[in-house]
């Protein structure tokens, strides 16, 4: 029984990376923005953040994704970044 547990369990994981996949597409999509303007505002995110702090390049992640406004509770597209800052630089 043991062994269908552990099968069950890839499918699921598998089918919960495929929902979040579609989702993300979806957002894509719908937001209108294509994956080159995308990874544009990635690199300008990546210039900017740098001349202020070292980052670690291979833990950033910028998506889009979609969020209820506060004001209206009307749905909007939203830029979502998590930048890992390795050390901030000396501002003199």
């Amino acid at each position: 029984m043991e062994l269908f547990k552990l099968f069950g369990k890839k499918d699921e994981s598998s089918k919960n990376v495929a929902k979040e996949r579609l989702k993300l597409v979806l957002v894509h999509d719908r937001a209108d923005l294509s994956p080159k303007f995308l990874d544009m505002i990635k690199g300008d995110i990546i210039r900017v953040i740098s001349e202020y702090a070292d980052i670690d390049e291979a833990g950033l992640d910028i998506k889009l994704t979609r969020m209820k406004r506060d004001k209206d509770n009307s749905t909007v597209s939203a830029l979502v970044a998590n930048i890992p800052i390795v050390k901030v630089k000396d501002n003199q």
